[in-house]
């Protein structure tokens, strides 16, 4: 809270009580009040404090940004190590440039981790690579083949030695050419530019929309049109063959939803609604899951909360994610079974809507709305293939029922005592 957090940086810098009270124009008994968060304060005392503290009036009023914790609490699940996990923020709001360090470097291993994943999988799939690799391996054991001949202690007469010298010469020649090409394959392109921290599958789909919103505009605008004319029309580079292919299937996927629910008429009527999935179901005669893509979708700035969404198949694998501020799941590390996302799958075709809240004083809560359903069409020689679809809305009202408590990690949670727990927590060394 603020206070605390008033009382910590006071320490950092060594200032008594009394000298930071005078600076601030108060006396020292009342800012012995605040640092034990028994006053609010705001306006122009918590600027002076801030000015006092050489810190910015939002940290001390709103802690550590979330996408910090968010990267430290990630770089936490990688230990195995006991860890104060606990105290994240704390550390993030004493040492900020520490905390943006460490959530730099556990921006840059996952990035790292992406591209030894995408290398690992060209090596055990890609057949090109394969053909390039049984061309070198060819030719070398054809020159070693021919050089034990000729190395052996049995005489070879002339004109046998010199059509194998002619044949070393060859596979030698053969092996620079097959050597040089396998070097281009596996090498980046000279001058490539292309950002390499999402380079696989689904991570590669979600960092292109990011970073190209004027694409989904031109959706908007043109929904009946091709996915494959738009995309070729708007222009875009640095796709891989995969990346595309899921690009154009969430560009159809964007498209029906807008046909369905046009912008123009759905931003009133989502705001009118105050984003209640189930009332815009039933408005514009749309089902669940749409409702909540096409929430997800909206711009920010509607007076509308942050929406974030997760989208995972019949293994709770993500297949696609929009994250906001506290809600960032991590594809590597296993996530906690208690979020609606996952609870939805165990009943298909049923609604949940949930309040959860993560651990710790700055665990962020959200209201969760997930339903599974089949994304195949009914057929009596197969069973149905589910996916499900979770909205997540930051900081709900209140509501009646205590909200679900959940953790991004068993790893990193405090909850010793959860059911759910898969692995003893590295926070304090207890299982």
């Amino acid at each position: 809270m603020t206070g605390t957090r008033i009382r910590d940086r006071r320490l950092d810098l060594g200032l008594r009580q009394a000298d930071l009270a005078q600076t601030a124009g108060i006396s020292a008994s009342y800012l012995n009040l605040i640092e034990h968060n028994k006053r609010r304060i705001g306006g122009k005392l918590l600027s002076e404090l801030a000015r006092a503290l050489q810190v910015d009036p939002a940290t001390l009023s709103e802690g550590a940004n979330i996408a910090v914790l968010d990267g430290m609490r990630a770089a936490a699940a990688r230990t195995i190590q006991p860890i104060e996990a606990n105290r994240t923020e704390e550390l993030a709001t004493r040492f900020p440039g520490w905390a943006a360090l460490i959530a730099a470097q556990e921006a840059r291993v996952d990035t790292l981790e992406a591209e030894v994943r995408v290398m690992r999988d060209r090596m055990t799939h890609d057949p090109a690579l394969a053909g390039a690799l049984h061309n070198v391996i060819t030719a070398v054991t054809s020159i070693r083949a021919t050089a034990g001949i000729l190395a052996s202690d049995d005489q070879v007469d002339a004109d046998w030695q010199r059509r194998f010298h002619i044949n070393i010469h060859d596979d030698s020649q053969r092996l620079a050419v097959e050597s040089e090409a396998l070097v281009a394959y596996l090498d980046a392109p000279h001058g490539d530019s292309t950002p390499r921290d999402n380079l696989i599958g689904f991570e590669e789909v979600e960092a292109f929309f990011a970073r190209e919103i004027k694409l989904l505009d031109w959706i908007e605008a043109h929904p009946n049109a091709a996915p494959e004319t738009l995309l070729n029309d708007y222009g875009t580079t640095n796709l891989s063959r995969g990346g595309r292919v899921l690009v154009l299937q969430q560009m159809a996927r964007f498209a029906t939803d807008v046909r369905l629910m046009p912008k123009a008429l759905f931003v009133p009527a989502a705001i009118k609604a105050q984003a209640d999935p189930s009332v815009l179901a039933a408005d514009f005669n749309a089902d669940l899951p749409a409702v909540l893509r096409r929430l997800a979708s909206l711009p920010s700035g509607l007076s509308l909360a942050p929406m974030g969404l997760a989208i995972a198949d019949a293994t709770g694998a993500l297949t696609y994610l929009k994250a906001i501020p506290g809600f960032r799941p991590s594809r590597h590390t296993a996530g906690c079974p208690l979020w609606p996302l996952y609870a939805a799958l165990t009943q298909p075709m049923r609604a949940i809507k949930a309040e959860v809240v993560l651990p710790g004083p700055a665990g962020g809560r959200f209201m969760c709305y997930a339903i599974a359903v089949p994304k195949t069409s009914a057929d009596f020689d197969a069973s149905p293939v589910f996916e499900t679809t979770m909205l997540v809305v930051s900081d709900p009202a209140p509501g009646p029922q205590p909200p679900v408590p959940v953790g991004i990690s068993c790893r990193v949670c405090p909850r010793r005592e959860c059911a759910a727990r898969r692995e003893p927590s590295v926070i304090d060394g207890r299982p």
